[in-house]
């Protein structure tokens, strides 16, 4: 394979589980709750996936294990920000702080343990024949092929459908919602618990697909970088799928430099994904400062039914 193909490869396997994160933030703050707990939830899910997929042996059930605790750790944070009304951003930290170090202290036991196996590919047949595309599509796993899908149904799902309109309608004027009779605590517990499993899912992936084996601090900063996405996808899922891997081109472009035997220094081919994100946003936020942001309008604002503003 050339080059390009090798990139193109290599970007789509490090971009899935930053689109995996992007679309479980999407849904958590299109519902109006800030999502800054990704980076604790990616661990969790995947020192969870490690944990049960190694004592195990079964990779649907590590899968599950992964999405279950991580929607109760989403659970938690609607509880918080939702019942309680505690402030989301704290909420959020405290999830990546809470996230970090219990996935440290309990993947010390496997840290550095292969795993059995990684996520499957679908045996595409004659598409596997086509030049260049038959070589990126068979390397495609079953987790990337649901992102992609998963990217289609979200798309459809806020923009076309009624609950999609629910759901803007709780992140936009959460008031103006339940007096139009929607259950703004209901759709609020629900897309958070749901967006935290994808984003936990999100770290299965990148132990299964990406580095299939534990080692704390796994994700390094990649949550940080999925929040960012959040922000420069416009909360948009189709713009997610491009941001992802661009991102994830990004990601794996250092590692290839190297290869080339570049004399860089690895530390600073490292910090290409994160330079590029701080540039971009403040690009974004300079070229759109006198247009509409696309921000859910009641992000990050409490609703307590009743009161007056």
């Amino acid at each position: 394979m050339d080059f390009t193909t090798q990139l193109l490869i290599a970007a789509i396997s490090a971009g899935t589980p930053l689109l995996l994160a992007t679309l479980g933030g999407i849904l958590t703050e299109r519902a109006g709750i800030i999502q800054l707990g990704a980076e604790g939830l990616m661990l969790m899910g995947a020192v969870t996936t490690c944990i049960v997929y190694i004592r195990s042996g079964n990779l649907l059930l590590a899968l599950l294990s992964a999405v279950a605790i991580t929607a109760l750790l989403g659970v938690v944070h609607s509880f918080l920000c939702v019942t309680l009304r505690a402030n989301q951003t704290m909420s959020g930290l405290a999830m990546t702080l809470f996230g970090s170090g219990l996935s440290a202290y309990i993947g010390k036991p496997i840290s550095g343990i292969p795993l059995p196996g990684t996520s499957p590919k679908l045996d595409l047949g004659v598409v596997k024949q086509v030049p260049v595309i038959g070589e990126i599509v068979g390397r495609l796993d079953v987790l990337t092929w649901f992102s992609l899908l998963l990217v289609l149904v979200l798309h459809l799902l806020i923009h076309h459908t009624s609950w999609g309109l629910h759901l803007r309608a709780v992140g936009d004027n959460p008031a103006t919602a339940d007096v139009m009779g929607i259950r703004v605590q209901l759709i609020r517990y629900s897309y958070v618990t749901a967006g935290a499993a994808l984003i936990g899912l999100a770290g299965a992936d990148m132990v299964l697909a990406y580095a299939p084996t534990w080692n704390e601090g796994l994700t390094a900063g990649r949550g940080w970088i999925a929040v960012g996405l959040v922000i420069f996808a416009r909360w948009n899922p189709l713009r997610a799928l491009f941001c992802a891997y661009f991102f994830g081109a990004l990601d794996s472009i250092g590692f290839r430099i190297q290869l080339l035997g570049s004399a860089v220094p690895p530390y600073f081919l490292k910090m290409i994904p994160y330079v590029v994100t701080i540039l971009v946003l403040m690009y974004l936020g300079y070229r759109n400062r006198n247009k509409p942001s696309g921000t859910p309008e009641s992000l990050g604002t409490p609703y307590i039914r009743e009161q007056r503003f």
